[in-house]
């Protein structure tokens, strides 16, 4: 009898332990927190093969179309000409990305920025990185410093203007959701209604045509603009900085994306060991100063 109890307390013994183990495996776990988790910060995490691409094994790069000079050539986002073009596979590079591993998308450039999904790891697309656009997606740190310009044919009267109050009283414009539209409306506060047009191709045939007496686009595209596709237009001067810190344009990606840190870490490492200089001395090097309007 004995015995047989000393059995049947093993036998619920061994019972109770399985019972436990099973109650153990099923019982909710603790979430792991986002601060256990890898930053994407670490070169660890933001190896290849680590990365949270929309394609495994790819990175997929979006701008609009048409590509713009000098910002990419010939309209050909992956020939890896012009500056833009350029930067992004020199971040794909840093990212641990062949050529070959880089697929592109064509985005309209308002629909980068806006609130939603996206299609694409990252966009580069002369986005100027600005608080109100953080609302809605993630930037990487900037890869160019930029200022707004000011174009107008030469036989106009806004090719005589020397400050902004001398561009108040003309008809001017600018493509939709730019920060160039922003200079017009914010800082030269003109007379009458600017022109927003959905793309700069828009904007530049506008000019030609008269429908507007000058134009605002960022510098660099001033100068191309000025150099190889309105021949007849001249550079009137450029805007200072609004704010302490200079325009800057930045990739664009999803909001709370898993590979902002990673870009940025990529874009930053670009700056300091003298890749991003060395891309803005080749494709940007005629865009020398032009007058401040003040």
């Amino acid at each position: 009898m004995h015995l047989a109890q000393r059995a049947l307390r093993r036998a619920a013994s061994t019972a109770t332990v399985a019972l436990l183990a099973v109650a153990v495996g099923c019982a909710p776990q603790p979430e792991e927190k986002a601060s256990d988790k890898p930053s994407g910060s670490g070169a660890e995490a933001c190896a290849k093969g680590e990365l949270s691409t929309e394609v495994s094994g790819k990175l997929t790069i979006a701008t609009d179309e048409p590509a713009y000079e000098p910002w990419f050539k010939d309209d050909k986002p992956a020939n890896g000409e012009g500056f833009e073009s350029a930067v992004a596979y020199a971040v794909a590079k840093q990212l641990g990305y062949d050529k070959s591993d880089v697929v592109w998308q064509t985005v309209p450039f308002n629909k980068a920025f806006a609130p939603g999904e996206k299609t694409f790891d990252f966009d580069i697309n002369q986005v100027s990185i600005s608080d109100e656009r953080k609302k809605a997606v993630d930037f990487s740190s900037g890869y160019y410093d930029v200022r707004q310009a000011v174009i107008a044919l030469k036989d106009s009267k806004a090719a005589k203007a020397k400050s902004i109050a001398d561009l108040k009283g003309v008809k001017l414009g600018a493509q939709v959701g730019t920060t160039s539209l922003n200079y017009i409306n914010d800082v030269v506060k003109p007379t009458e209604e600017p022109a927003a047009y959905a793309k700069n191709d828009q904007a530049k045939s506008a000019l030609k045509n008269g429908q507007v007496d000058a134009i605002v686009v960022d510098l660099p595209t001033a100068f191309y603009i000025t150099a190889a596709e309105v021949t007849d237009a001249r550079i009137v001067g450029q805007f200072e900085n609004q704010g302490a810190a200079p325009e800057q344009f930045g990739l664009v990606l999803d909001k709370g994306s898993a590979l902002t840190s990673c870009v940025t870490d990529a874009v930053d490492a670009l700056r300091e060991d003298g890749t991003l200089a060395a891309v803005e001395k080749q494709w940007l090097s005629d865009a020398v100063d032009a007058p401040v309007l003040k």
